[in-house]
């Protein structure tokens, strides 16, 4: 329960350092920048303080007193979650103590069963249960835990993949049902085309003559 709580926890003051670290970044790259245009050295090339000079101390007088705000109001956030992970460690340190009494009593226990010798089936169904709570137990504090980033992230890729998925289907499923639709209006119009019958009709009655000639033929050679 506790070790996620910690593990946040620093992320977040981890965040907050990296928020100063980054602001103090900009401000002494703007300071560069203004000393350098003072100089003649970069920007325009022209030593003294003109317009541009002007220009650019004034954001580098913006962003310290931005990086100064943001120090006043991240280390006080920083000091106070560092007081919540003392107490946090504090409370996990009091679990694993009286986690670890309870199992230096299941060892007594099972050394008296073991003396005793009167239930022998005893010890090895403790030893069982010992396993089982060892193996299920980070099973059973991941259920018990809170979501977090990972497992918003995982829900949210599968809830993509199902939506693609889905939208594949339905436009397979439309295209299909679209060209047998389709399909069917062109030979529906090819049915009622007059021109095509007549001379499918020509040519049926065509082959069923020579057919008929070929059989008169036959016959008479059989004779």
């Amino acid at each position: 329960y506790f070790k996620p709580d910690l593990d946040r926890n620093k992320a977040e003051i981890d965040s907050l350092k990296s928020g100063i670290t980054k602001k103090e970044a900009e401000v002494n790259a703007l300071y560069t920048t203004y000393i350098t245009e003072a100089e003649g050295t970069k920007g325009t090339m022209k030593l003294g303080k003109g317009p541009v000079f002007k220009e650019k101390i004034a954001k580098h007088d913006l962003a310290k007193a931005e990086l100064d705000e943001l120090r006043k109001t991240s280390l006080a956030k920083i000091a106070e979650k560092e007081a919540k992970a003392k107490a946090l460690q504090a409370d996990l340190d009091k679990k694993v103590a009286a986690t670890q009494a309870i199992i230096e009593g299941f060892d007594g226990l099972m050394a008296r069963i073991n003396a005793l010798d009167k239930l022998p089936w005893l010890p090895s169904f403790f030893i069982m249960l010992l396993f089982l709570a060892i193996e299920t137990s980070p099973i059973i504090a991941k259920l018990l835990a809170p979501k977090g980033e990972y497992d918003f992230k995982l829900e949210d890729l599968e809830t993509a993949l199902k939506a693609t998925l889905a939208q594949d289907k339905y436009q397979r499923d439309l295209l299909v049902k679209t060209s047998a639709g389709m399909h069917d209006k062109v030979y529906a119009d090819i049915a009622e085309d007059k021109g095509l019958f007549s001379l499918q009709r020509s040519k049926a009655k065509e082959l069923l003559e020579l057919q008929a000639h070929r059989f008169v033929e036959k016959q008479k050679d059989t004779f």
